[in-house]
This record gives C-alpha cells, sequence and structure tokens, in this order.
C-alpha cells in the first residue's frame, strides 16, 4: 500500500494508507523508529452500530483519502452505504508538540435515532521483535500507555462534550497464536483487560447517540514522549486546550512556512500551484529537524524486499533540497549542511546511506571486487552535496554559514574528489553509480563530480584559499578534457561508463540510462553541444513512451520491480521529468508541460508521488511517496514558470 498522507513535526512522523489507518509511525526521528510494522496489520478503525460490526477496510467502505493544499492536514472520508454511517477525519501531528490527532465526525444518515459505538485501536511495535512491550490502562487520567524504556506512548479520545472512551482492552498481539485484541470489538463490547506485556494491542471505545441525519465527533489522540512522565505534560496541554484549537495553530504553521516561497508558489500557472505546494509539504514532511532527509516514510516496501527506503542518502537530501533553496528556504538546507559536516568520513567522502540519528545505514556494496579492495561508496553523493552546498550561497547569500563549512567538509570532500582519479584515464575511479547497482566510472558521477569541483574552485576564491581554488579548477579542467570517453560512436549516444581493467584497457557499458543525459545537461560537462541532442534522440526512439502507459525508464532493460510483460521497464517519474527539463531548456515548452502533466496525472488522488509506476496501469509501484519525485516535479514547474 501507498502513503497517500504523510505528517510529520520533523520528530514524529504518521503515515496514512489507502483506507486513511494510520500505517506508520515514526519517533522520535522522522525514518526511526518505525514503532508499527508493515509486516502486520495497521491500526484498525471499527463500527458497531444496529448490532452489525464492521472494519473500515472491509469492502463495504467507500474511502477517499486526501490532504489539504495549504497545510498538512488530512481530510478522509468514509462511507458505508450498508451501514448509514459517514466518518470524516481531520488528521495533523503537532507542529510543537509529539502529538497525533484526529478529529472524527460521525454522521448518521439514516432517518431515526441511533446508538453508533467507534472503535480506536493501536498496535505498536516498541522493541524490534514484538517482544517486551507493555500496553495497561491508566484509571487517573483515563488513558492507555503502550510503552518500553525511552518511548512512551499515551492513547486518549473523547467526545466534544469531554466524556472520554467508556471502554477498552488490553490484550496479545501476534504472539502465542493469539491474532490481536482488535477482534474483543467485533461483538460491540470490549473485555476492559487492563494490562498485557509481550506482543501487544489495545482498543477504545466510543458510543455516541445520534438523532436523525446529525452528527457528533470524537477527539483522539496519540502523544509521543520519552517518559510516562513528559507523555502525560503533552496529554495534559492538549486536553486543555482541544484539538480545534491546536488544529488551527497547525494551519497557520504551514500557511507561515509555505509564504517562505510564496511570491513564486503564486506566481506559477494556476494548475501547478497545488502539485508545487503538496510535492514542498512532502518534502518538509520527511525532513528531521536534526538534519536528515528520508527518501520515503512509505513502509510497505518491506512486505517485498529486505529495507526500507527511511534512510537519509546524501544524494536524495540534496535533491530534496533543490527546490526549497531556490524558494528562499534556509533552515532545511542548513540543517542538511551540518548533518553531512559531522557524518563525511576523516578521508573525504559519504558513505551509501545514514539513519537519521546519523549512525551508518544498511549497504550491499562491498569493499571488495576479486581481490582488490575498492571503497563501497557511490562518488555522486559526496559531489551532490558540495554542488548544493554552491546553490545554496547563490540564493541565500549566506556566505557566513557556507564559510563555517568551508574547512569541516568542503575542503576535505573537494580534496578527495581531487585525488579519486585513475592515472590511466584522468578520470573518476570507478564507484557505485547512482541507481546503486553497477561498479563502473559512471558517466551522471563524472559530469556531477566535475560541477562539484567547480564549486568548490570557486567557494575556495571567495575564502581566499587560492591554492585550493587552483587545485580544484585544474582536477575539473581534466575531467573536462577527457569527456569524449563517455560518448559511445556507434550508437552516438552517452553511454552508461566504463570499467578500467588490470591491463588498462576499457570495459565499455553502453546502456541507454537517462541518468547520463542529465547529468551531461544538468552540470555542463560536454565539450560537444551535438551529443546530448543526439543522445536524447536515441532516448526519444527506445525509452521514452516504450510501455503503454507512457513516460520513460531509467534505462534499457530496467528490471527493478519488474512488471510483466517488462517493456523497457517502469516508468519512473523522475526521468519523465528529466526529459521535460531538457526540453524547456531547449525551448519545446510543450513537450515539458505534457512531461509535467504526465507525471501530476500518475499521483494518487491525494497528490503524492510514487517512484515508479505500472508501464500497463500507471499504479505506483516501490514506495509512495518518493521524495526526490516531488523534488524534480517542484524543479521542474519551477524551470517551466523561469522561476528561482
Amino acid at each position: 500500500m501507498a502513503r497517500p498522507v504523510v505528517l510529520s513535526n520533523g520528530k514524529l512522523m504518521v503515515g496514512l494508507n489507502e483506507h486513511g489507518l494510520v500505517h506508520d509511525f515514526y519517533y522520535p526521528y522522522v525514518g526511526l523508529d518505525n514503532l508499527t510494522t508493515a509486516r502486520s496489520v495497521h491500526h484498525k478503525v471499527g463500527v458497531w452500530v444496529d448490532g452489525t460490526f464492521s472494519w473500515v477496510d472491509d469492502d463495504s467502505w467507500n474511502i477517499s483519502v486526501d490532504f489539504e493544499s495549504d497545510a498538512l492536514v488530512s481530510h478522509i472520508s468514509m462511507y458505508s452505504e450498508k451501514l448509514a454511517i459517514e466518518l470524516t477525519f481531520t488528521d495533523f501531528v503537532d507542529n510543537e508538540l509529539n502529538l497525533f490527532c484526529r478529529l472524527v465526525d460521525v454522521k448518521n444518515i439514516r432517518g431515526e435515532a441511533r446508538e453508533i459505538r467507534i472503535f480506536m485501536h493501536q498496535v505498536f511495535e516498541i522493541s524490534r521483535a514484538g517482544r517486551a512491550d507493555t500496553a495497561l490502562f491508566v484509571p487517573d487520567d483515563n488513558y492507555i500507555l503502550d510503552y518500553k524504556g525511552r518511548c512512551s506512548l499515551l492513547i486518549h479520545g473523547r467526545q466534544m462534550d469531554g466524556t472520554p472512551f467508556d471502554q477498552y482492552a488490553v490484550g496479545s498481539y501476534g504472539i502465542e497464536g493469539k491474532e490481536g485484541t482488535f477482534r474483543d470489538a467485533e461483538d460491540g463490547e470490549l473485555s476492559g483487560s487492563a494490562v498485557e506485556h509481550g506482543g501487544v494491542d489495545s482498543v477504545i471505545r466510543f458510543t455516541l447517540q445520534l438523532e436523525a441525519d446529525s452528527s457528533g465527533q470524537v477527539e483522539y489522540w496519540i502523544a509521543a514522549a520519552d517518559s510516562q512522565y513528559a507523555a502525560e505534560k503533552i496529554h495534559n496541554e492538549i486536553a486543555k486546550e482541544g484539538i480545534p484549537a491546536r488544529l488551527q495553530a497547525v494551519r497557520q504553521y504551514w500557511q507561515e512556512w509555505l509564504a517562505i516561497g510564496g511570491n513564486s508558489i503564486h506566481a506559477v500557472d494556476k494548475e501547478y500551484v497545488v502539485p508545487l505546494k503538496k510535492s514542498l509539504m512532502i518534502i518538509k514532511a520527511h525532513a528531521d529537524r536534526r538534519g536528515g532527509i528520508i527518501a520515503s516514510g512509505d513502509s510497505s516496501i518491506y512486505n517485498y524486499g529486505r529495507d526500507y527506503y527511511s534512510y537519509v542518502w546524501p544524494r536524495d537530501g540534496a535533491f530534496a533540497l533543490w527546490p526549497l533553496i531556490r524558494l528562499g528556504y534556509t533552515e532545511e538546507p542548513k540543517r542538511f549542511f551540518e548533518f553531512c559536516r559531522d557524518i563525511i568520513t576523516p578521508d573525504g567522502y559519504l558513505m551509501h546511506k545514514y539513519q537519521p540519528d546519523r549512525a551508518i545505514g544498511s549497504t550491499w556494496h562491498p569493499w571488495l571486487h576479486g581481490n582488490r579492495k575498492e571503497l563501497p561508496i557511490q562518488e555522486d553523493e559526496t559531489a551532490s552535496v558540495v554542488y548544493m552546498l554552491g546553490e545554496y550561497m547563490e540564493y541565500s547569500k549566506d556566505s557566513d554559514f557556507v564559510k563555517s563549512l568551508y574547512l569541516t567538509f568542503v575542503q576535505p570532500a573537494a580534496n578527495f574528489m581531487s585525488h579519486f582519479v585513475d592515472d590511466a584515464t584522468g578520470l573518476p575511479h570507478a564507484s557505485y553509480d547512482l541507481w546503486e547497482e553497477k561498479f563502473l566510472t559512471n558517466t551522471y558521477t563524472t559530469a556531477l563530480t566535475y560541477q562539484a569541483l567547480l564549486v568548490a574552485s570557486d567557494l575556495a576564491k571567495q575564502f581566499e584559499h587560492p591554492d585550493d581554488a587552483d587545485k580544484w579548477q585544474r582536477a575539473a579542467e581534466s575531467l573536462l578534457a577527457s569527456a569524449g570517453a563517455f560518448f559511445d560512436p556507434e550508437r552516438q549516444a552517452y553511454r552508461k561508463g566504463f570499467l578500467l581493467q588490470e591491463d588498462k584497457s576499457l570495459q565499455y557499458d553502453n546502456t541507454l540510462d537517462l541518468s547520463s543525459f542529465y547529468g551531461v545537461m544538468m552540470f555542463g560537462y560536454s565539450t560537444s553541444n551535438g551529443w546530448l541532442d543526439q543522445t536524447v534522440r536515441l532516448i526519444e526512439q527506445n525509452l521514452l513512451g516504450s510501455s503503454p502507459i507512457g513516460g520513460s525508464p531509467r534505462y534499457e532493460h530496467d528490471n527493478y520491480f519488474k512488471s510483466e510483460p517488462a517493456y523497457q521497464g517502469n516508468p519512473w517519474i523522475i526521468t519523465g521529468l528529466w526529459l521535460a527539463q531538457y526540453y524547456i531548456r531547449t525551448g519545446q515548452q510543450d513537450k515539458g508541460r505534457e512531461l509535467i502533466n504526465w507525471s501530476i496525472q500518475k499521483s494518487l488522488p491525494s497528490g503524492v508521488l510514487p517512484e515508479q509506476v505500472h508501464p500497463e496501469t500507471g499504479a505506483p509501484l516501490s514506495v509512495t511517496p518518493l521524495v526526490w519525485s516531488h523534488a524534480e516535479l517542484a524543479n521542474t514547474i519551477l524551470d517551466v514558470m523561469k522561476l528561482g
């Protein structure tokens, strides 16, 4: 399942699935830890009326999931013709408190008075193995506490007149043959079991007496803290103030945040205003307050693979920031650059990926190739951050901040890039490509490294380090002088790259890869203007529109999330937008807009963009949302409007 709504305050992040149910709950970092598990059932919502019970994710409910265009606040509508019930959820994560709130409007659409019972289910997995958690009912303040160690989750709810939930049950979940306490709700009554440990879940009940064609409201919240006492402080504050007041404050926060880029945002064509604003908010939602920006909070990919996307790839983080930088945002970029300063190795390179707490992330890149030691890195990740720091300098003019990173980040990174070169070719030593698949000297990586060295040289001049400036300028010029090695004269297009052999010969990879054309275009890595246009023509012939749904895969015979039939591969959002950027740069505005519109059409109804789509149905594949997709959409909209 995708995450059509992602709510966040930079410490607490909640992902809602296509049924409007909680499926990801990250705390205390955005992306770490996920206190739910994609391999288990999500938090459920149930309704009992007229002796009939229904969970809202069964087939009898018609559900729409969206979020507001001016605030990261959900609007979820659930309608059951069978039960004659309509539920409307307005959800948010508080921008000041670590608090997830749901304001639930319950409407009786039958022409007679009825008793309606609403059940809210919680299933957290605080401990890694789903063991040793505790859930219990606390009678003094009438709440459920789910905790382990330094993580406490306080669950409470009440009707608008202050009446708290009237029944509860706590029990075992997913252990000892027990499916979960949520089953206790299905007769409309809860047992009142007050404590359990191990794998646990809980349910609370609200009973509403509603007249014909009338509505009632329920306030529901989960406070997250490092202790029961700290969670109670949050609970007491929201209990005193009420969800409607906090909702107003959250809306104001997001409106003020969007106003930073307001002049440019509202200068775009009307059809692009909402997609742009939603993309910016999705990027912001994935940014941790301590600097990390994760690729996606959608954990459902764990059901199909070995790991999540909830890591900080330096590359993805840098590209996520690009539209924010162009629009005048400074807080998020500065925190990210400080994050990268803190994680850079003493030798001046960034590793594959990181956890949001700065710990090293998982990897599939080995240290050995044959009997030879190789760095398990993607050099473009180091180059991406240096390049984006130059963009930040250009747009913000914040020389004091950038200067503070010169000795701690720019200098070691640029020194590494200038030395990570093979004497036999004068080009970068092999590392993994940006798709994390092939070990080679890659066209895209070389193009970005070339431009990053020029950026570093310019910064060195500004900060009066002439020796550095001269050294990095010469290193960049050397890379440019050998650019011809990346052009395939037979196909008349840029190749993916090559691998230097022990006998100094080059083993070419002539795969047509959109990252090659994009790197050359975006970072000015070319000694022949015609080569780029020739490459795009070959892309148009072989990749663009190679599947019924349109768009373009990353490269020829792309097998990631392979569909049947496979065509050339699944269309990716970012590759279509890269081509749109080329068309815009070359004066082909109509073609550029066609691909922008194609990308927007492939979003979920909430505006959330996936990584890739099915080549025949257009259904989202892999993670949804992917932050990089939204960053490229925002950048391309700014490009077509000649803004930023």
